[in-house]
Parts: C-alpha cells; sequence; structure tokens
C-alpha cells in the first residue's frame, strides 16, 4: 500500500507540531521517522494513523483521500513503545482480540482464528507460548507478541511508534534484525518512528528526517549521511564537530587564518565547516594547517578520539586516533581535513 501525505499540519494550541509536511512513501517500503525529541515524529505517525486529525493536509492510501476515515477502518496495524498489551489475557487471546471484535459478518470462524493465531506464533517465533500471560515475558517477547497482534487484521499498513525504546541495547540490536527479516518476509508498508539514528540507518529502506516539524531531508542511509541535505542533518546523523569559516571563492579562513581542507557541495562565504571525526587527521603543525590544543583523549566502542580547542575561541573538534598511540593532553597538533561541508549559519 502506497502512503502520501501531503502539505499536512498539526497544531496543538499555538504550537505547530507539524509545518507543511510532505512525504510519499512506497508500497512494501520500510521507512523510519528520525528526529529528536519534538521534531513531530510520533504527531506524523499519528495522523497517518488517523489517531490524530490534522490541520490542514491529505492523507492518501493508495489513489483513497483517507484524511477523514475512521481509525477503525483504515486497516492499520499500530505497535506501541509500551506493548499495550491485556494482561489478564493469554499470548494466544491478546493476539486473537482484534480478530474477534471484528463486525460478526466480518469475523472468521474460530478454527480460523485459532489457526490464524498460530500460524503469526511461528511468524514471530514463539510457538509455544501462547497459553503465557505478558507477565511471564520477557520485554522482547512482549514486543514480538504485539507485532503479532498488529499483523493478526492482515493491515494494508504497519505503524510503530519506538517499538524497541523500552529494551535495553542487546536485545533493541537483536530484535530490529528479526524485523527486518520478517518485513522482507511478510512486505507490509512499514513505517516506523525513532530518535536512534543507528537503528534507523541499519533498518529503514529510507529514512524521512524531521526538525521543528519540518522535513528536513528525506533518502538511503547513504544518502542522508553522505550528503546530508542541511547542517541539522549532518550534525544529527552521526558524530559532527564544527567551526566558523570564511570562504573567499578559493580558500577557507578560521579567525582570518587561510587553511587547506577539501569540501563537498557548494560553500557559502561564511558559515561553518562541518566535519566527522574519521575526516580529521592529527598531523604537524605547518602553515596552511589548522592547529589547536589537545584537551583529552577518550575511549570510544571503536576506538579512540582526542577533543581539540582550535583558535582562541571556544571551539573543539573531534578526531579519531590509534588505539595504541596518540596525541597528549595540552600538546599542540596541526590539525588535517580530509572531506567536510560547510553550511551557512
Amino acid at each position: 500500500m502506497q502512503i502520501r501525505v501531503v502539505d499536512i499540519a498539526k497544531d496543538f494550541g499555538r504550537t505547530g507540531a507539524l509545518r507543511g509536511v510532505s512525504l510519499d512513501i512506497r508500497d512494501g517500503e520500510l521507512i523510519a521517522l528520525l528526529g529528536p525529541s519534538g521534531s513531530g515524529k510520533t504527531t506524523l505517525l499519528r495522523v497517518i494513523a488517523g489517531l490524530e486529525a490534522p490541520s490542514a493536509g491529505q492523507v492518501y492510501f493508495g489513489d483513497e483521500d483517507a484524511t477523514g476515515v475512521p481509525v477503525q477502518k483504515r486497516r492499520i496495524g499500530f505497535v506501541f513503545q509500551n506493548y499495550a498489551l491485556f494482561k489478564h489475557m493469554s499470548v494466544a487471546d491478546n493476539i486473537a482480540y482484534g480478530l474477534e471484535v471484528l463486525p460478526r459478518s466480518e469475523q472468521p470462524s474460530k478454527a480460523d482464528i485459532r489457526r490464524r493465531v498460530q500460524d503469526l506464533l511461528d511468524l514471530v517465533q514463539l510457538s509455544d507460548i501462547g497459553g503465557r500471560y505478558p507477565r511471564q515475558l520477557s520485554g522482547g517477547q512482549q514486543q514480538r507478541v504485539a507485532l503479532a497482534r498488529a499483523l493478526a487484521v492482515e493491515p494494508r499498513v504497519l505503524l510503530l511508534d519506538e517499538p524497541f525504546g523500552a529494551l535495553d541495547a542487546r536485545v533493541r540490536k537483536d530484535l530490529r534484525r528479526w524485523l527486518r527479516e520478517l518485513h522482507e518476509r511478510t512486505g507490509h508498508t512499514t513505517v516506523f518512528v525513532t530518535h536512534d539514528q543507528e537503528e534507523a540507518l541499519e533498518l529503514a529502506d529510507r529514512v524521512a528526517i524531521l526538525n521543528a516539524g519540518q522535513l528536513e531531508q528525506v533518502g538511503t542511509a547513504d544518502e542522508v549521511y553522505d550528503s546530508p541535505a542541511s547542517a541539522f542533518v549532518m550534525s544529527f546523523v552521526g558524530d559532527t564537530s564544527s567551526i566558523p569559516v570564511e570562504f573567499d571563492g578559493t580558500r577557507l579562513t578560521h579567525e582570518g587564518k587561510p587553511f587547506a581542507a577539501a569540501f563537498e557541495g557548494s560553500c557559502p562565504s561564511g558559515g561553518r565547516l562541518y566535519v566527522r571525526p574519521k575526516d580529521i587527521e592529527i598531523c604537524e603543525v605547518a602553515p596552511g594547517r589548522l592547529e589547536g590544543r589537545v584537551v583529552n583523549v577518550h575511549r570510544t566502542a571503536a576506538g579512540r578520539r582526542a577533543r581539540i580547542a582550535v583558535g582562541t575561541g571556544p571551539v573543539v573538534l573531534e578526531a579519531e586516533v590509534g588505539v595504541d598511540k596518540g596525541p597528549s593532553v595540552g600538546e599542540l597538533v596541526g590539525l588535517e581535513v580530509r572531506i567536510g561541508r560547510v553550511f551557512a549559519d
């Protein structure tokens, strides 16, 4: 099912949660809505679901204008962060619930419901726990049950709101791999909300990045990481540091001192140079290079990084350094920028 969101706005009193958002979601696509708290990503998901009415704009499911269609008639599967399982019901009864409350004319037979429930338990790799209750399950198991319940009514669209937010890091990694495999088997058009950039980049076919109620960029993981459309996208997706610069048409300067740096895209006359730690090399102090003093050297999951104070202002760049060797705190070093991007302030 293709979804089109056209110029959606949503106001809560005087607060504009969404401001003219348009987004095309392809049939069978798994797309992530990524952004910080308050960016509008959950509000957009709820508008798509029919749980919130937009202040302006339309939502289309295929060629159908679904803007005024009530949530019960949209055939949406919705999975919440807190699972929202019925504690007094068994796992099997939780999954069957959506089928049992359908209008009598649409309701499958009890035998068909039992068969459907077992098929879904097999699909989410929980074949033998239909008789248990939610309190007897781990968080990861509860989330799988919630997904099975959402799939039971054969939805046209699957929507997930921070589906792994309540789980620990290891379980999140395992479940997102599993969800990707599940999506490839079922082919549902799936939209999920997350503030976790790693989760979005690993799991989604495309990522839609929101900021302050507006859509900043839509693209594949490679596109939003390697070719960010704005300073916000570059600083939000992946680790980035920056310095103020000026550009005279041929060279960059910082605090009036020219330095060599490769950069992608067009370059405004003034703004900030954004650089990822992997693209800064620490070297000897020399004319035509940035220079700064090492503030600290710290361990990361993948290696070590140095924080370097550059120039006279409170500007700190981060650079990756070797695990076994690197600069000392307080040392004056040169910096070579292999690649970066300049955005206007």
